[in-house]
């Protein structure tokens, strides 16, 4: 028996809110690991390494992607014309 899926909803007004919180989450644990990876390489304590970096990266990464984001759509993209 398959299991349903799960669907949330959300108003609209969230969209962007929601959208930089998955990429920051996605891309500070990306970035975390290649630095750790490049730094100290592999070890055995590297996934506590990576947490911990992680959410530091998440606390800076969120913000960041959430003010870029606003500004690239308000500021650059709305004077290119797409066809």
């Amino acid at each position: 028996m398959a299991l349903p899926k799960l669907r949330i909803r959300l108003r609209r007004k969230y969209y962007r809110l929601v959208f930089t919180f998955l990429m920051a989450l996605l891309m500070s644990f990306i970035i975390s690991a290649a630095l750790i990876l490049v730094k100290a390489g592999y070890s055995d304590h590297f996934f506590v390494d990576l947490l911990s970096s992680w959410g530091l990266a998440f606390i800076f990464a969120w913000p960041s992607a959430f003010i870029c984001a606003y500004l690239i759509q308000e500021h650059v993209l709305s004077r290119i014309e797409f066809y």
